[in-house]
């Protein structure tokens, strides 16, 4: 890909200038997975030496925060978009649930959910069973994706709209010399569709948007630091069709120190198999043994099984401590965009691409002038903080409170008895919108919520130690 003279200068830069305690779970993150056409190939371009190049958007990985940021760029048609992803059919773990809003708001097409999630069971340490879903509507459901079938429809639109896909892997960026802010990003790639022998290229760009993940190559790139990570271990698990039908429109979720110490377990659904997972932060080392903890609570529901897919993947616990530098950003999971207590990124992904997307058109004024840091704060990340940090807190918050020993979680599955706090729960998942309160059923949940904890701590039976080699105790 050869260097290409310069657009329009950019202008000066400037400086850059409970919620509902109860408005919690839903879809974990987790893992699942398939496979889909890879896309083809692109072929570089080439422009006469007298013609002046447009401005051009790199956004780095291919899921659903880099499909929906590279989808925003590629109409407009003086940015020239390229989506880069190191593998085009890839599947990458996770327990797929979507909110009913994410299919109106991104249009998504009812082939790409494998099944509509309509009940739920909730689990507690010591099998007390508490079902949840009877306030749900009709129409009302959380939608289960394999992530092969959502991220490439979601890619392939992006590149319909204009993005051009490059399937390589990202092996480092250069970035413009401090001061330089009309400097263009070097980025440095291996395609992986010539074989292990293929040279080195290099793209030259003006916007990166990374989406590329918690081991992303844009955040070291632009020191954007670290974040502690859990890890989430899932089996996709063939049963029979008559064990299958049980799961038609159920998920379970089981909480206990024996699946983890500090999330929980799950057995979701999808189109001809069941996922069946768990994830930790405090001691990823016993991963797998929390995972056959989960096999074992399940029993006889997936006894018989076929293993089909083994996937484990990180999944950050908070946000960066940088997301944005000159005109580098980060969305997904490489900004930190998963909720505690929930597990769930892939909304957030989508829709932090798309905002990141807009912000990047929106500043660059049609494609004639480059952005500004300080645009791009306040037209992305400022924005998105006030939309959900309030949500990231509380769901914190609920998981240090919850999550923490048996008494707790016993607790937390009795309280998931009340209509009340079902109907908060799913209406704040299903809609991402937050319950106008009702003072008198907070009242009687305050007290519900005591009694709740009483009856936990006399029936729960004591947490196991465990060592902690990767997080301080404080958590706990």
């Amino acid at each position: 890909m050869s260097r290409t003279t310069r657009a329009p200068t950019a202008p000066p830069r400037r400086r850059p200038t409970m919620v509902k305690l109860y408005a919690l779970l839903a879809a974990p993150a987790a893992a699942l997975v398939a496979k889909t056409n890879p896309l083809p190939r692109a072929a570089p371009r080439a422009a006469p030496a007298d013609v002046e190049m447009k401005y051009r958007v790199a956004v780095i990985g291919g899921g659903p925060s880099g499909a929906c940021a590279a989808e925003i760029c590629a109409q407009e048609p003086n940015i020239e978009t390229y989506i880069i992803e190191r593998k085009m059919d890839n599947a990458k773990p996770c327990g797929g649930a979507i909110p009913l809003c994410m299919v109106d708001e991104f249009d998504l097409p009812s082939e790409i959910i494998d099944r509509k999630v309509r009940k739920m069971k909730m689990i507690s340490p010591s099998n007390v069973e508490v079902d949840i879903g009877s306030t749900l509507k009709d129409d009302e459901y959380i939608g289960m994706c394999r992530r092969e079938v959502m991220d490439g429809y979601l890619r392939d639109r992006a590149v319909k709209l204009g993005a051009e896909p490059i399937n390589a892997l990202v092996t480092s960026i250069d970035c413009p010399a401090p001061g330089d802010d009309n400097g263009r990003y070097t980025i440095h790639y291996s395609r992986n569709d010539l074989g292990r022998k293929a040279p080195d290229e290099t793209l030259d760009v003006d916007v990166i948007i990374g989406a590329d993940g918690a081991n992303s190559r844009v955040a070291k790139a632009i020191d954007a630091g670290e974040y502690n990570f859990a890890i989430a271990f899932q089996e996709r698990i063939k049963i029979d069709d008559e064990k299958m039908a049980f799961y038609d429109e159920l998920a379970e979720m089981y909480v206990g120190d024996d699946v983890s110490p500090d999330f929980y377990g799950w057995v979701f659904p999808k189109y001809d198999h069941v996922g069946v997972g768990t994830g930790t932060v405090v001691n990823r080392p016993g991963i797998k043994m929390y995972q056959d903890a989960i096999r074992e609570r399940a029993g006889d529901k997936i006894a018989g099984g076929k293993v089909i897919k083994v996937e484990a993947h990180p999944i950050p616990e908070h946000y960066r401590p940088r997301r944005l530098k000159h005109r580098a950003m980060l969305v997904g999971d490489a900004a930190g965009y998963v909720t505690k207590c929930s597990g769930e990124g892939i909304y957030f992904a989508a829709k932090s691409g798309r905002m990141a997307g807009e912000a990047v058109v929106k500043a660059m004024a049609g494609g004639t002038k480059l952005p500004t840091e300080a645009e791009l704060e306040d037209l992305y990340i400022k924005p998105y903080d006030k939309l959900y940090f309030p949500t990231y807190t509380v769901l914190d918050i609920l998981q240090k409170v919850f999550y923490t020993n048996n008494a707790a979680r016993e607790a937390f599955v009795d309280m998931c008895r009340s209509e009340y706090v079902q109907d908060v729960t799913f209406q704040s998942y299903l809609y991402k919108r937050l319950v106008t309160p009702n003072p008198v059923e907070d009242i009687k949940l305050l007290f519900g919520t005591v009694g709740s904890l009483l009856r936990g701590r006399a029936i729960a039976t004591p947490d196991k130690p465990f060592s902690n080699p990767v997080e301080s105790l404080k958590r706990l």
